[in-house]
Formats: C-alpha cells, sequence, structure tokens
C-alpha cells in the first residue's frame, strides 16, 4: 500500500464512468485508495499500470490531491499546470489554474499574490481515454508584478 512521507500531498483516487468529459464533484463520490507524493512531475508518457497496492485502473480515474506548502516571502506567484487530460489547481480554496476538459498534453497558467506562511493547495486532475498521461505543476515567481 501507499506510504504517507513528510510534506507530502495525499491523493485520493475515484473510479470514474467512460466517457467523463471533465473535473467530477469530488464530493459526491467515494475515493477507492490514496496515493502520496512529494511533487507532481509527470511529462507525458504512456500509462498502463494502473496504482500498485491501489488499483490497476489505467484510465477513467480522477485524483484530488490536497496538501499545504511554507512561502517564505509575499509575493506573486505563477504556477504552470500541465495535464492530459483535465486538471485544476487552487490556493487556499481559490481557483488559480483551469485545464479541465478531455485534451491531449496542454499548460495553463495564472498567478496569485501569497503573503508568508502555509497555504493549502489542491490539485484535481483526471485522466479519459487510455495511452497517454501527464501532470505537472510548476511555480516560480512572477516578474515585473
Amino acid at each position: 500500500t501507499a506510504k504517507q512521507v513528510p510534506f507530502s500531498l495525499k491523493g485520493d483516487i475515484y473510479f470514474l464512468d467512460a466517457g467523463t468529459p471533465r473535473l467530477p464533484d469530488f464530493s459526491k463520490m467515494k475515493p477507492v485508495g490514496s496515493i502520496y507524493a512529494t511533487e507532481l512531475n509527470l511529462p507525458t508518457r504512456a500509462f498502463n499500470e494502473g496504482f500498485p497496492g491501489v488499483t490497476d485502473r489505467f484510465e477513467w480515474f480522477a485524483i484530488d490531491y490536497k496538501g499545504t506548502f511554507t512561502v517564505r516571502q509575499a509575493a506573486t506567484y505563477r504556477f504552470r499546470l500541465t495535464s492530459d487530460d483535465g486538471s485544476k489547481l487552487f490556493i487556499n480554496d481559490e481557483l488559480v489554474v483551469d485545464n479541465d476538459g478531455t485534451h491531449s498534453t496542454r499548460s495553463e497558467e495564472g498567478s496569485i499574490r501569497l503573503k508568508p506562511g502555509k497555504h493549502r493547495m489542491r490539485v484535481q486532475y483526471y485522466q479519459g481515454p487510455a495511452n497517454q498521461i501527464a501532470l505537472v505543476l510548476e511555480v516560480a515567481l512572477s516578474t515585473g508584478g
């Protein structure tokens, strides 16, 4: 089974009906298991192995990642979320990046002003039809802002 490590994101895994065109309403669903990640850095690749110890499903699933992170300086932070298929990024419950929908690998960006301290992060991801998977989250200080 998956183990939690310090400073990780917990990702609850959900099964989706075939043909689901976008992220589901997770509040109306029950997770089938959980995984943990210290980063979201999965460039586009073939995916057919599922999640060992959790499920062998490799298509029509969604993951709802939740965690916290700490910011040392007040600034505007720019986030880029790359995914195949849909994804969304929320910081402190505010939608920052919307990359939802069934699509090949695509990136969307968004910015948010953050104060020093701890912040909540939520990344929602879903995989539609098989073959390719991708989920990469990047962050940088915004320039000129």
